[in-house]
């Protein structure tokens, strides 16, 4: 268990966007600090960099000062530390490993693509053409490994690992609406369609994506 408010640096519709709905599940007092680092701001830039080097969100503080990163890592922490709030199956379940399987796949595989992605030149270079190619190629196998995951998942019930939610879903709800989009994620991914499409429409979250990341009109694409 955690006493005391959590810091976390994220940003709209960010990687930080799982983190923070995790966090509403649970009921854990949090404060967010806005650090949309690819708007190049300075003061956003140094705001983030003072608590991870690296200059990325998500970036967590505990109340103790401790300093977590890495969107996997933060989600399995609050799972494990929040046992009530059954969002992780425990250590000895026999879904365990591949909770664990897929927790790893989804940044792995997929999140790290949106590195290049989003700033094709680091590593096209400066050649348009070249970045435009980077962009389809990502974005292919974005799509190529959400099929895999399809294929080799099996959905345990209403949810990826049973009856209740746990952060893989929120993980996979979360990035699956970034490029190349919910519409390409829905035809590769048919297995686990209706499962965000049921993690959109909890309850428990609807002033959370409002607030956090909003269903505008044509989101899905």
């Amino acid at each position: 268990m955690v006493n005391g408010p959590l810091t976390v640096y994220g940003a709209l519709g960010s990687g930080s966007v799982p983190v923070e709905a995790a966090m509403t599940l649970i009921g854990l007092d949090h404060e967010v600090v806005e650090g949309a680092t690819w708007e190049h701001d300075p003061e956003v830039l140094e705001r983030v960099r003072r608590v991870n080097p690296m200059v990325q969100i998500p970036t967590v503080v505990l109340p103790s000062g401790e300093i977590l990163t890495e969107s996997g890592a933060i989600l399995v922490w609050l799972a494990d530390n929040h046992p009530e709030a059954r969002l992780a199956p425990p250590v000895g379940h026999p879904l365990r490993g591949q909770f664990l399987r897929w927790m790893t796949f989804i940044p792995a595989s997929i999140y790290s693509m949106f590195w290049v992605r989003d700033v094709p030149s680091r590593l096209a270079g400066p050649d348009p053409e070249a970045g435009e190619r980077v962009k389809r190629a990502t974005a292919e196998r974005i799509a190529d490994c959400w099929r895999m995951m399809d294929e080799q998942i099996a959905p345990a019930g209403d949810y990826l690992l049973g009856d209740a939610p746990s952060v893989l879903d929120l993980y996979v709800t979360v990035v699956s609406r970034w490029g190349p989009g919910r519409n390409r994620f829905y035809r590769e991914a048919p297995k686990m369609t209706p499962i965000v499409k049921r993690v959109d429409a909890d309850p428990r979250l609807k002033a959370f994506w409002a607030d956090r990341f909003p269903f505008e009109p044509g989101w899905e694409r």
